[in-house]
């Protein structure tokens, strides 16, 4: 039986107590403060429209190794068909990925309620997006959550070609040269796997976690508003 949050904790049962899906627990809310404590441990909201908030933690995990991360020549001519923002147009990049048509999903799991909470991380600063531009016009980009020395990838959008890949292209660079350790992909997709992320299993993922100091809210994130390469 999956076990239900008390509204009135923080608390979580360790990741290793999941289902064999990779659910934790399920019910509570979405305040920041759970948020961020989810996080920390290696867990995640992820459902659908109808169903109580799911709390997860997969095994195998997805992560990328930044040195791991595949930059091919398409791609590096790509890049350059944009300009790049940091943390400029939050709301809309978020929305963008809800809009996203997902293989075998019928509907988004970026709903209101998600959307809601994670502008309240982005106005605390914990939750960040990379934006590509052409034009002035926001063509595609994503947006995760920091926690400690670890991006916490979260959904991607592209109106235009590679527009997306372009813009974590750019993250990537950024977080080697801040000091970041590596990216949580969190569920394994072909797509970034084709980028250089690989599956690990809960155990290595959780250790790994634990190393790079994730038990504060203390979060690395060194860039103003617009930054173009």
């Amino acid at each position: 039986m999956i076990p239900q949050i008390n509204k009135y904790s923080l608390d979580f049962p360790h990741p290793n107590s999941a289902n064999k899906d990779g659910i934790v627990a399920w019910g509570g809310n979405l305040v920041p403060s759970r948020l961020v404590k989810a996080y920390q441990h290696g867990i995640f909201p992820w459902y659908m429209e109808g169903e109580p908030i799911l709390w997860w933690s997969p095994d195998p995990r997805l992560i990328m190794e930044l040195d791991d991360f595949k930059l091919s020549r398409s791609l590096k001519k790509s890049m350059k068909k944009f300009e790049y923002r940091f943390d400029y147009n939050f709301s809309d990049v978020i929305r963008k990925c809800g809009l996203v048509p997902r293989e075998n999903q019928n509907g988004t799991w970026i709903q209101e309620d998600i959307i809601e909470a994670y502008e309240s991380l982005h106005g605390m600063g914990i939750a960040h997006s990379i934006e590509s531009y052409q034009d002035d016009k926001l063509v595609g980009g994503l947006y995760g959550v920091v926690v400690g020395k670890v991006f916490c990838g979260e959904s991607m959008f592209a109106d235009v070609n590679d527009a997306s890949k372009s813009a974590y292209a750019v993250l990537i660079k950024h977080l080697k040269e801040w000091g970041y350790e590596f990216v949580d992909c969190q569920v394994p997709t072909d797509h970034l796997k084709s980028l250089g992320a690989k599956e690990v299993t809960r155990e290595y993922f959780l250790e790994k976690l634990e190393k790079v100091n994730t038990d504060s809210i203390e979060h690395y994130w060194e860039i103003n508003k617009s930054l173009l390469i």
